[in-house]
């Protein structure tokens, strides 16, 4: 069974810094993607970034272009979200995802956490 499980969110001012953890466990695939994705109140689930296993390729919505910076650490199947020059508009709650894909595809993910809530105060 594919479980991915979310970690590090919280309560942060603006300007700062959180680092988001996602443990991925059961998953098996050769190629693969990992997405972290968020859904504000009010709004429909955006896709934020995403890393390929193969080339390591990463991808980044133009909101967070510069200031987020997604990872992996292999040997222990965990990937990463570093979150800088956090705003308040980057409230919500992130949710990483993957698939069996060999490249980022915002609606091909298959499996999903069950997010961690980013509050970002003025």
């Amino acid at each position: 069974e594919v479980q991915l499980v979310e970690s590090g969110g919280g309560l942060v001012q603006a300007g700062g810094s959180l680092r988001l953890s996602c443990a991925v466990s059961g998953f098996t695939f050769d190629d693969y993607v990992i997405g972290w994705f968020r859904q504000a109140p009010g709004k429909e689930r955006e896709g934020v970034s995403c890393i390929t296993s193969t080339y390591s390729s990463t991808f980044y919505a133009n909101s967070v272009k510069g200031r987020f910076t997604i990872s992996s650490d292999n040997a222990t199947n965990t990937w990463y979200l570093q979150m800088n020059s956090l705003k308040p508009e980057d409230t919500a709650v992130y949710y990483c995802a993957a698939a069996s894909l060999g490249w980022c595809e915002w609606d091909g993910m298959d499996y999903w956490g069950k997010g961690t809530l980013v509050n970002v105060s003025s």
